[in-house]
């Protein structure tokens, strides 16, 4: 039988202050570390067996497959890293904390950013870009209301 098991990352230092992070890079706390060698005990329990394991190429998300990894002993299996299984960008709500953010936009308008598929966030503002806010990792992409 095929199992596929689905596991978030553990607490980010961006979930820690309650911001929006999207695509920015967000190192894990120690309670982040923490929750993800919980997570491997209790999928050490159940004996599965992996192939292989797919991320994001987000370091939270990274850091802790390897933490789970390492306690069900299958570090050695393929990792395999995309930007693809990236969480949602934010655009220019990046940065902002989330409670800020529904005082200055209304909590209607932040559930549907947060939870629709299609629904776009507040843009960039493209003079705010540089080589530090591009991530090489992943292409650039033009967000379009179909």
């Amino acid at each position: 039988m095929v199992k596929l098991v689905l596991l978030r990352h553990g607490q980010s230092q961006a979930n820690q202050t309650n911001t929006y992070t999207g695509w920015t890079d967000s190192l894990l706390t120690k309670e982040g570390m923490r929750q993800a060698v919980k997570a491997g005990k209790l999928l050490n329990n159940e004996k599965i067996w992996f192939s292989a394991a797919h991320t994001s190429s987000l370091v939270r998300a990274i850091k802790t497959a390897d933490i789970v990894l390492e306690m069900i002993r299958q570090s050695s299996i393929p990792m395999r890293k995309s930007w693809r299984l990236n969480e949602r960008h934010y655009g220019a709500l990046r940065g902002v904390n989330k409670e800020f953010s529904r005082q200055l936009y209304g909590k209607h308008q932040v559930a549907l950013w947060r939870r629709s598929y299609d629904a776009i966030p507040p843009l960039m503002d493209s003079l705010i870009l540089s080589d530090a806010t591009i991530d090489i990792r992943a292409p650039l992409f033009h967000w379009e209301k179909a």
